[in-house]
């Protein structure tokens, strides 16, 4: 599936057992091979920030390869809240 991610920003991220991270808000593509790397989160209100990797702006660094299942909502597998 191919989607332009001005489709994507905004769009609920959760966990796949349904833990609402918070909405993509931006990427970091490789500038050498153009692949994207990481997805930025707003975090949710609910969500401990200290729990996860942030960047400059306090939003979720989450791993692109992560992302499954685009719909209505973002589903990260793999993302643990330990």
């Amino acid at each position: 599936m191919r989607m332009f991610v001005t489709e994507l920003r905004g769009k609920t991220v959760m966990t796949n057992d349904g833990q609402i991270l918070g909405k993509i808000d931006n990427f970091v593509i490789d500038t050498d091979t153009g692949n994207i790397k990481h997805v930025l989160a707003t975090p949710a209100e609910e969500i401990e920030t200290e729990l996860f990797e942030t960047d400059a702006e306090e939003r979720l660094v989450l791993p692109y390869e992560g992302m499954k299942a685009v719909k209505d909502v973002v589903v990260m597998e793999n993302i643990s809240m330990d």
